[in-house]
């Protein structure tokens, strides 16, 4: 009689496979790793300093493109040829992420939309869409068990950068500035760590934040605390006025569903009463310290005076005024929109990556990639467990609240890493089930 056959092992996330896949499958988790550092610590300042023009127009074409999406390219090729059977992977990797073979698909569409219009942004669509794909095909790759070494470097990661961000404040010098062809905004005092541009540190470390009042990865209670307490004061000095609004207000909802939680269920610790009068005591002390202190001031100013930002809002809606309808179904001339942009004082850009698509890419593209991205957020979701509406709502309003997607950013794939590092994937009974 032959043996029964084995059942799937914990953490498995797809069908059964050859053993040489199962072993292909454990040796990707190092590549993820390894994208996730390089995606995280290389913003375009620390490019600089490594002799890369990343954020600029000068220089060679390849060096627009973020070393993780190039990285994720050729980790995914090394894969699909080691697996010994390139066209069975691809299947398994359509079937496990289709959404992210979509984003892909669409993302190459809009690649060739921009060069056949002799556009510009090819670079910014490989970051913003193309890499994000291939970084998830890798991602779904792993189990549980291995996303855990994913999120232990994530913690570090963000821990690294939210200190490096106090220190550039506590110093008044900034280590890593964001730069256009090598020239730094000296107006520009807010913090940049290792992110670059203060508004992407803001994003991140808002998604951060939110995931982890949401109970997302597995810090334990003291330790999960003293992250958010830390990134929070780092989120100030970052100077991210939507992130900072969005984190207190989405935050505190969540705590006060939590204390709603606790109460109902009539049980409260003695240590954790008293720990939570001691934190309500000693709250406005902090604060009212780190005021006196100068602290806050520079986030004041950015609220007193948001360099047009506000203006920029209402007037990138007039330029609809300007284009036919003929042209906007798939994209209006590109020198005649650049004018009447400048002519509007959108000199900095445009502060919605849905209008800037549609302005630049047509009505057309853009319904084709705001599907695509909403279908690739709700399949990382699908592969989280539950406690993700957090991090997503916040992640979906700051995206809208800048250029974002519609620019050259690596926020997508960011955002993937941290949903799948902190929230385990289920496996696939489960989350089909």
């Amino acid at each position: 009689m032959s043996a029964a056959p084995q059942s799937p092992p914990a953490g498995w996330t797809g069908a059964a496979r050859p053993l040489a896949a199962t072993k292909s499958r454990r040796a990707s988790a190092l590549p993820v790793v390894v994208l996730t550092l390089v995606l995280f610590l290389l913003s375009g300042g620390v490019l600089w300093h490594l002799g890369i023009n990343y954020e600029g127009v000068t220089g060679s074409p390849a060096t627009k493109i973020h070393p993780a999406s190039t990285l994720a390219a050729l980790f995914l090729l090394w894969a699909l040829i080691s697996s010994g059977d390139p066209v069975g992977l691809c299947l398994r990797l359509a079937q496990e992420a289709p959404a992210s073979l979509l984003l892909l698909v669409s993302g190459t569409a809009l690649l060739l939309q921009i060069a056949l219009r002799s556009g510009v942004g090819l670079a910014g669509t490989v970051d913003s869409f193309i890499g994000p794909a291939l970084f998830m095909m890798l991602m779904v790759r792993l189990d549980a068990r291995r996303l855990g070494t994913v999120e232990v470097v994530l913690h570090l990661v963000m821990l690294t950068n939210a200190l490096l961000g106090l220190a550039e404040f506590a110093s008044g010098q900034l280590i890593f500035p964001y730069r256009l062809d090598g020239i730094a905004f000296e107006s520009d005092t807010r913090s940049a760590a290792f992110q670059g541009h203060p508004l992407a540190n803001a994003l991140v470390t808002a998604t951060y934040i939110l995931a982890l009042i949401a109970g997302g990865g597995r810090l334990p209670g003291s330790a999960r605390l003293a992250m958010i307490l830390l990134q929070g004061a780092a989120l100030v000095t970052f100077g991210g006025r939507s992130a900072i609004a969005v984190v207190g207000l989405l935050g505190s909802l969540q705590v006060v569903v939590t204390v709603v939680r606790v109460l109902r269920r009539g049980r409260v610790s003695l240590l954790t009463a008293a720990f939570a009068l001691s934190a309500l005591m000693m709250a406005p002390l902090a604060l009212g310290s780190l005021w006196s202190a100068g602290f806050f001031d520079q986030l004041l100013e950015r609220f007193v005076s948001d360099g047009g930002s506000a203006h920029a809002r209402i007037e990138m809606f007039s330029l609809f005024e300007r284009i036919p309808w003929h042209e906007l179904l798939f994209g209006p001339d590109i020198g005649a929109l650049e004018t009447a942009r400048r002519i509007n004082g959108l000199e900095w850009g445009i502060e919605n990556p849905v209008v800037r698509m549609m302005l630049y890419q047509g009505v057309a593209m853009t319904l084709l990639m705001t599907g695509a991205v909403v279908l690739f957020v709700t399949e990382i979701a699908r592969r989280c467990r539950p406690g993700t509406l957090l991090p997503i709502l916040g992640f979906a309003i700051l995206v809208n609240a800048s250029e974002s997607l519609a620019g050259k950013t690596t926020m997508l794939a960011k955002f993937a890493v941290i949903l799948l590092a902190l929230y385990r994937p289920l496996p696939s009974a489960k989350r089909h089930g």
